[in-house]
């Protein structure tokens, strides 16, 4: 067995001699190629011998060491040569399990941008996360690639997540791709050419007779079928297109659509197309064409120009069918359409009805505003006239006809206290001031301010202090000018109450709270300065209210109009709304929110978004959001009056059905 294991080996070594003696005559390209790791011929000669050493791992060394020596007398180019190529077979021949392993990456062919912002990249058999290698930091990986000699034969791969270090002989065939040569040393570029079309023992040709006499003289059917076109063109049997000639001079200020040429033709519209008969039209028509007698004199009802023309009917022939009455008319009408009738090509144009309305922006980015009833104030008698919220949003007061003036808990709804005025309320107002809660009322011709009761003692002491008056003295007679308003205690509603000689219909503060208005209808003239005038163009004007910036105000109607005026811009309203179909009875401003809201008699309230930008150039945005429904009709008359939250998008509306509600996001 031993003789017959140093036979195979004698017969490995004289096959790699022949193997290294064709590598050394390939030439100087693949000596050169190598030369360039000429600083790692250490590592090949070891490379070398340890793949001698494996050849003959049978067991005998001495067979198997001459054989390697012989190899590497020949030189190191050589040597590297073949052990490139006997790597190359190793390769390709391998059938090993152990080569093929499975990638990390297990998200398939789907873009790693998608795994970006996660900690995984993946998931295993197991249905569990296959999480990220740590990255080191930038100053941590320099330093371990300074110390580290393979540093640049190192690759990131981002797919599978790990380094993957390049071995000599792939470093190899990646220089040689970048010299432009051909991966493999043993690929010969310039190979002599093979003619795989011509063999030397072509004895046999496809055809031996000669060249025909035809081949070499012209043809006489092709001179006689020249010389009968001839004769045809000169004849004029065959004519040619004349080729246009193009104008010489041009209309260069001219208009084309304007020109003579076309204003003398008349372009050709075709007559409409009398309708075709259908089946309604047969003298046998099916029973679903045949109206009932109920039909029939339903048609004597309708107008003439809904009435159907045509009734049909059944009949047993075409004998049978009478003359048609209205023939001679519906010709002669015809005739008329087509003599009389003017007839234009108009040119239409095709417009998406779409692309015509304003682009506005979605209400879910518009958001938070007032969407749903959440809280309801239930406890006046009467139609409640007006409602006002306390500067921090605590409280809410409110007058009603049933001449009462209510103060309830917003969260709650729970009413805390009940003045009763005796006369009908049309207006209360809250002093905007946390440290001064006085409220103030109309009723009739009178002002009540009210002390709340809120605040601790130092602010009710103020309080009192400041809702005392003195006794008031004779008016002079001197004076033909009388007081408009005469300041008087009132001891029964501890406060103060202003009489007026007419019926007040509304009472404001002024934002620092240092003093307050009344309207009521009289003729007081008192020096006053015009400032501008705005032109609503509205037949009369219910309410109004101005935009916390100071710059736009809205106006309210009686026609149900809203008028968005921006008095930077005109005296003209920017914006007129038409969104109520009955009276506007208040509009409302938001603090600090972009929204503003309109209530009217038709029980409904609208909720608007309305954005100033402080940018001169650029209009105002305003969008419709919600429309606010719930109250009931009570006389004629809905929604009373309407206030926002001071500090939430809250919207709270009075109803002449005595109810308060409270509108939230």
């Amino acid at each position: 067995m031993k003789s017959a294991l140093n036979s195979q080996l004698g017969e490995k070594s004289q096959v790699l001699k022949e193997q290294q003696q064709s590598a050394s005559d390939s030439g100087s390209e693949s000596d050169s190629d190598y030369e360039v790791f000429s600083e790692d011929v250490d590592s090949g000669e070891s490379l070398s011998e340890s793949e001698a050493s494996q050849s003959g791992s049978s067991g005998d060394e001495g067979i198997a060491n001459p054989e390697n020596n012989d190899g590497l007398d020949n030189g190191h180019g050589q040597e590297d040569q073949s052990d490139g190529s006997e790597l190359n077979e190793g390769v390709e021949e391998s059938d090993s399990s152990e080569d093929e392993v499975a990638p990390r990456n297990t998200i398939g062919d789907v873009p790693l941008e998608w795994y970006k912002d996660e900690t995984h990249i993946g998931y295993d058999l197991a249905g569990k996360k296959i999480k990220k290698k740590e990255r080191q930091d930038k100053l941590d990986s320099f330093l371990a690639s300074a110390d580290d000699s393979k540093n640049w034969l190192k690759v990131y791969d981002e797919y599978n997540d790990e380094e993957v270090e390049v071995t000599r002989q792939e470093l190899k065939l990646v220089r040689r791709l970048l010299k432009g040569k051909a991966p493999h040393a043993d690929f010969d570029p310039y190979a002599s050419y093979v003619d795989w079309f011509k063999w030397d023992d072509a004895k046999h040709p496809l055809s031996n007779a000669p060249e025909p006499k035809r081949r070499f003289i012209p043809s006489k059917w092709e001179s006689k079928k020249v010389v009968k076109l001839v004769r045809a063109i000169r004849l004029g049997l065959i004519k040619f297109d004349k080729p246009k000639e193009e104008q010489r001079f041009y209309p260069l200020w001219g208009d084309d659509s304007s020109s003579a040429e076309k204003a003398n033709h008349l372009a050709y519209i075709p007559a409409p197309k009398p309708k075709l008969p259908g089946h309604e039209e047969s003298y046998n028509p099916s029973l679903e064409y045949i109206p009932t007698q109920e039909e029939i004199n339903s048609y004597q009802l309708m107008y003439d120009e809904d009435r159907p023309k045509f009734i049909p009917k059944r009949y047993t022939s075409l004998r049978s069918i009478p003359a048609y009455d209205n023939g001679v008319k519906d010709v002669f009408e015809r005739c008329l359409d087509l003599y009389l009738c003017p007839r234009v090509r108009k040119k239409r144009i095709n417009i998406d009805p779409e692309s015509l309305k304003p682009k506005l922006p979605s209400r879910k980015d518009l958001k938070p505003y007032p969407v749903t009833c959440y809280l309801e104030y239930k406890g006046h008698k009467d139609a409640v006239m007006s409602i006002s919220v306390e500067a921090s949003g605590q409280w809410i007061a409110s007058g009603s006809l049933d001449g009462t003036v209510r103060i309830w808990e917003v969260e709650t709804g729970r009413c805390l206290r009940v003045w009763d005025i005796g006369e009908a309320v049309k207006s209360v107002a809250w002093n905007p001031l946390n440290e001064l809660p006085v409220l103030a009322v109309s009723a009739g011709r009178d002002v009540l301010l009210l002390n709340t009761g809120f605040g601790d003692d130092e602010e009710q002491k103020k309080i009192r202090e400041l809702l005392r008056v003195e006794t008031p003295q004779a008016p002079d007679d001197s004076d033909n000018k009388g007081p408009v308003v005469s300041w008087l205690q009132d001891d029964k509603h501890d406060g103060i109450r202003l009489r007026h000689f007419k019926t007040v219909s509304s009472v404001e503060w002024h934002r620092k709270g240092d003093y307050f208005s009344t309207v009521m209808p009289a003729d007081i003239l008192l020096p006053q300065k015009f400032i501008k005038k705005l032109e609503t163009g509205l037949r009369e004007v219910s309410c109004i209210a101005v935009h916390p910036g100071g710059d736009n105000v809205i106006v309210g109607s009686r026609e149900g109009k809203l008028c968005w005026f921006d008095m930077d811009l005109s005296s003209q309203p920017y914006r007129i709304l038409k969104c109520h179909p009955k009276d506007l009875t208040n509009v409302a401003f938001h603090r600090s929110y972009p929204l503003f809201a309109s209530c009217s008699e038709d029980c409904t309230a609208y909720v608007f978004h309305g954005t100033v930008y402080s940018d001169l150039n650029q209009n105002p945005l305003i969008v419709p959001l919600e429309i606010l429904r719930g109250h009931t009709s009570s006389n004629g008359r809905g929604v009373m009056d309407c206030k926002f939250h001071p500090r939430q998008p809250w919207l709270f509306t009075a109803g002449a059905d005595s109810v308060i509600k409270l509108y939230c996001h």
